[in-house]
């Protein structure tokens, strides 16, 4: 029997104010809030089945027991990095957007011909980046399979 896991469900960024980080992003790409749990956590939905974690950085260095088991320690410090996809075809309109909450394109990235990545800054410092939606899809396409 051969496993697989087939996606990323959750992934995290630890941050100073998970209120200030929240309402950030839900401002520049609308996530809404699905769960709160006092200073420590606040969980957006980012698509269907996609869910972006905002910790309180170091409030989660100790194992906390739930009714369902044990969640273990985990924290992370300096600027991280996550990307959101894009259309191609809106990186115009997202520059404006951004322009219009006063956040700063840091890098645009032109890759090959039809992807395009815009990089900025969230208020803890995390570099965001939005990218063209298939650029991974189509870079394994186009790879030999690994051996």
């Amino acid at each position: 029997m051969t496993l697989t896991a087939c996606r990323i469900v959750e992934t995290c960024l630890y941050v100073a104010d998970v209120d200030r980080a929240a309402d950030w992003y839900h401002s520049i790409f609308a996530f809404r809030m699905i769960f709160a749990q006092e200073d420590r956590l606040r969980a957006l939905r980012v698509a269907d089945d996609q869910v972006l974690l905002l910790f309180k950085e170091k409030a989660t260095l100790k194992p906390i027991m739930t009714s369902g088991g044990l969640i273990p320690p985990h924290d992370g410090s300096g600027p991280a990095h996550i990307a959101f996809a894009m259309r191609t075809a809106d990186a115009e309109h997202w520059e404006k957007h951004l322009a219009a909450h006063k956040i700063a394109v840091e890098s645009r990235v032109r890759w090959g011909d039809e992807d395009r990545s815009l990089y900025f800054r969230d208020p803890d410092g995390h570099a965001v980046e939005l990218i063209s939606g298939d650029h991974w899809q189509r870079l394994a396409d186009a790879s030999q399979p690994m051996q």
